[in-house]
């Protein structure tokens, strides 16, 4: 059976539009209670982050969740990682988020976590998908008896409890103190968390982006949208900035120039700081978009480098497979599995500022040992959900020959379907920024044609 409703990072899509609609929710959560109950659940954790949608599609997981017998426990808004560890901490055998990450506020998603912090395999996915199928198809959701029913409670000390892990990753032996920081909480989950992280650390910080209203969620701000974390940078003549998405499993840097330090550079620095002390451990995961100036300088040090699916999913599957401890992404999902089991923009930065301070240089400065080739990514926002078809056209795979010849190697092209958004990315990479340029653009119309 193929994947029906999941997608590379759970469930996501328009609120009020199925499947982000209460009765989808509510069936979900059902199924996927059903499915966990069968292994010895007895417990999920549920978070979410600011959107509005939030209130609403938490109600109805409750719900479905208590109907299959399993209990609940609310944490409120918290990052999606920090559900990852919560659920671990308290005990619980899986958790829920409910957040679309960079998405508007206008998007919604509902994504799982395993009693591991790890998400979903495949085959978990997919016994889910058969029985919520049904449930959908044939209303065929059954209520467990009355005395069965899944209990309901809130835990009101999450927030300081993940504070506190957050603040573990960082050695005892250093200190922030005398370090200036803009954080960028993008008004999502992590408005009230990331802040306090840095300060109790010792940084003097400037909190911007920090006030949700259940509207205005990486509503230009936060990782996907850095003018105003440089801005401020500049401003308050910081040493950096650091910006989260909504759901804080993201992270992106702004050094004290006002230039953006990408997901490639970060998990350069990890792996140079890592190299540096004798601590790294086997190689480096990147995704098919990772640029090759990641590649290159990682070669430059002897440090294997191999490129998994897009999806941080898909990282730590072959992190896994490999053995290895740091993958990611250039988007700013870092996995540092030493430190954490999912992508965690709190714990990545602090292992960043771990290198800046070890090194004793600005990030600017070190992150130098890094050249980024030029890369042009444009999304073509699709009219028709059907991508595949589109990808299969005669014209549009004429157009990537195309250009792929006139790259020759010194360059790449690549092209998929989002598993996030109706979008198809198109991404060429090469020496040469004019090239670079026209090529992406060329193939682009070719899609939009299409």
């Amino acid at each position: 059976m193929s994947r029906k409703y999941f997608g590379t990072d759970g469930v996501r899509g328009k609120v009020g539009t199925f499947p982000i609609t209460p009765d989808f929710a509510m069936k979900l959560g059902w199924a996927a209670g059903t499915v966990l109950a069968s292994t010895g659940t007895k417990e999920v954790l549920i978070g979410k982050d600011t959107r509005i949608s939030g209130y609403m599609l938490e109600s109805a997981m409750e719900a479905g969740f208590s109907a299959a017998g399993v209990n609940v426990a609310l944490i409120g808004p918290m990052p999606t990682p920090a559900v990852a560890y919560l659920a671990s901490t308290f005990r619980a055998d899986a958790g829920v988020v409910i957040s679309a990450s960079h998405n508007p506020y206008y998007d919604n998603g509902i994504k799982f976590f395993s009693n591991s912090g790890t998400k979903l395999n495949d085959a978990q996915e997919l016994e889910i998908e058969a029985l919520l199928e049904q449930a959908l198809q044939h209303n065929a959701m059954q209520c467990v008896a009355s005395e069965k029913l899944g209990k309901v409670r809130r835990i009101d000390d999450a927030a300081g409890r993940y504070i506190e892990f957050c603040k573990g990753t960082f050695p005892n032996h250093l200190s922030l103190t005398g370090l200036k920081i803009v954080v960028d909480s993008a008004h999502g989950a992590a408005y009230h968390i990331a802040p306090n992280v840095y300060r109790e650390l010792g940084a003097e910080v400037i909190s911007i982006n920090d006030k949700p209203n259940g509207v205005n969620i990486n509503d230009h701000c936060g990782a996907t949208h850095l003018d105003s974390l440089q801005t401020a940078v500049m401003v308050h003549e910081a040493d950096l900035g650091i910006a989260l998405d909504g759901d804080a499993d993201r992270v992106m840097f702004v050094d004290h120039n006002g230039h953006v330090v990408d997901g490639d550079e970060i998990l350069f620095i990890l792996a140079q700081a890592a190299f540096q002390k004798g601590e790294m451990v086997g190689g480096v995961v990147g995704t098919l978009m990772s640029n090759l100036g990641l590649e290159l300088a990682l070669k430059q040090m002897d440090i294997p480098f191999v490129r998994a699916k897009v999806g941080d999913r898909y990282v730590v599957e072959q992190l896994k497979e490999t053995g290895w401890q740091l993958g990611g992404e250039g988007s700013g999902h870092i996995l540092s599995l030493q430190h954490a089991s999912t992508g965690d923009g709190i714990v990545a930065s602090l292992q960043v500022l771990k290198a800046v301070l070890e090194s004793q240089k600005s990030l600017s400065e070190i992150k130098a040992g890094m050249t980024k080739l030029p890369q042009v990514l444009i999304n073509v926002r699709l009219a028709t959900a059907d991508a595949d078809s589109i990808l299969a056209t005669s014209s549009v795979q004429q157009a990537v020959i195309k250009a792929e010849g006139i790259l020759g190697d010194q360059g790449r092209v690549l092209l998929r379907k989002s598993g996030t958004e109706p979008l198809i990315r198109v991404m060429v990479e090469s020496t040469d920024n004019l090239m670079t340029q026209t090529q992406a653009e060329y193939i682009a119309d070719a899609v939009r044609a299409a």
